[in-house]
């Protein structure tokens, strides 16, 4: 009944999901403060001809926050989906080969900003539920909970939390916003790690100069601030920064061995990637670096002059943005002041120093003996033939350590991305099977939840 109903309304679905994905709901970008909104309205009347009871448009400092729900009997099990409508920055504009806010689909993907993280897996829940609502198949109450600041820190949404305890009260959070091994092989995430954002400005002389003049004479701030950043990792790949990993939880031989039985070819993923070696921290298998270490990367670098042609200056400016992802046990706060107080030693003493916080998130990892994620693995296996893997996620989602502090609940990362989707990329995509078999998923998942 449901595969017929998905595949008899596919074209619809992807119609309406590719006018959602034409609003640039940039939340990062104040220029697009009205598109974030549109982006809003667009889902409340979706969530409306759903067949929602109720559904706002809640206001917050910054971007507001979609909120519906249906309740189908006080006494049967809750489940409040979250997402987000936000979506990154489109730069570099240049290396897309189709219009960013200009969908396209291409060899079975849709190529759009926002298509997988997260406008395409947040309408899949809203096309989940709506097939439900028609076939008569809901047998739980669902709230949703979608925001506009995801990829901005998500800083309103904690307040919210907070604020409406009694509004948000539910069984179990339900979030698709990570990836899939593959196709082939399914997996639900139980571990994200978190974030630490930062951004830090070396000055010079008090402007720029010409570099021939005083070059070799004063400090140049690119070159201080590279070899500042340079010193952040030690020969080993270890992040150089005192107290760092004092409270990181390190796996045991048997963890590690069970994350390490995930499907993964390295010189597929070299291949995908196009690049001759992997890099990382010594001791360590690329699943475990990108699942379970913590690390630190430059997400920007800026200075001088980047112009067309030349112009022989020495800057009195140069700046980064830089992150580090964190695994359980660290707290971002902590991490953060770490940070701050190491930058700032190591700047030398002809150039300043500035350190900005932007936002942070806490690590979190999700429980896989609950009703819930039995549900989501048996979902699972009767759509796709294959138990899914348990894997752990790089990425963060820092709304989830907040559910589990301020409500009490746990959450089931049931993702159906991939992470060669290139989300925060040019040239983001999602495949439609991954769409249509996501929705056919969620409304099994609703179907063995309610079994509990």
């Amino acid at each position: 009944m449901i595969k017929e109903y998905i595949a008899s309304n596919k074209d619809r679905f992807l119609s309406e999901l590719f006018d959602w994905l034409r609003i640039p709901s940039v939340s990062a970008d104040s220029r697009h403060k009205g598109d974030v909104r549109k982006a809003a309205e667009f889902l409340k009347d979706k969530l409306s001809n759903a067949g929602v009871d109720m559904v706002e448009i809640c206001e917050t400092k910054g971007h507001p926050i979609v909120y519906a729900e249906k309740i189908v009997n006080p006494s049967l099990p809750t489940v409040l989906v979250y997402g987000h409508y936000d979506v990154q920055p489109a730069d570099p504009i240049n290396l897309w080969t189709s219009g960013p806010f200009e969908p396209v689909l291409k060899e079975g993907k849709i190529y759009a900003r926002g298509a997988c993280d997260d406008k395409g897996q947040v309408y899949m829940h809203v096309k989940a539920f709506e097939a439900m609502m028609k076939l008569n198949l809901l047998p739980c109450n669902i709230k949703f909970m979608i925001e506009g600041e995801e990829e901005v820190g998500s800083d309103n949404l904690g307040l919210f939390v907070k604020d409406n305890k009694s509004k948000l009260k539910a069984d179990i959070i339900l979030i698709s916003d990570t990836a899939l091994i593959s196709l082939e092989h399914p997996s639900i995430t139980t571990g994200l790690r978190g974030l630490s954002y930062m951004e830090v400005e070396v000055t010079g002389p008090n402007r720029d100069l010409h570099s021939g003049v005083y070059g070799g004479a004063v400090a140049n701030p690119i070159n201080t601030l590279c070899a500042m950043i340079a010193s952040l990792h030690d020969a080993n790949g270890k992040v150089a920064i005192p107290g760092f990993y004092n409270k990181v939880a390190e796996l045991t031989a048997k963890e590690r061995e069970a994350l390490n039985e995930a499907p993964f070819d390295l010189n597929d993923y070299k291949k995908d990637l196009d690049i001759n070696e992997i890099k990382g921290e010594n001791g360590y298998t690329t699943l475990e670096r990108t699942g379970v270490r913590p690390t630190l990367d430059v997400n920007g670098i800026w200075g001088g002059y980047t112009g067309e042609g030349a112009k022989t200056v020495l800057p009195s400016k140069a700046s980064a943005k830089i992150s580090m992802r964190l695994v359980p046990n660290q707290v971002s706060a902590e991490i953060t002041e770490l940070f701050t107080k190491h930058f700032q030693k190591i700047a030398p003493p002809y150039v300043k120093v500035k350190v900005t916080a932007h936002h942070g998130g806490e690590p979190a990892v999700t429980p896989t003996d609950s009703a819930a994620y039995r549900a989501a693995s048996h979902a699972f296996e009767e759509v796709w033939g294959k138990t899914p893997i348990p894997t752990r996620d790089g990425g963060s989602i820092p709304i989830v350590a907040l559910f589990k502090r301020e409500l009490g609940l746990d959450t089931v990362l049931m993702g159906f991305g991939l992470d060669s989707d290139a989300i925060h990329s040019p040239n983001e995509h999602y495949g439609v099977d991954n769409f249509l078999l996501g929705i056919e998923t969620i409304v099994t998942f609703y179907k063995h939840y309610a079994k509990k």
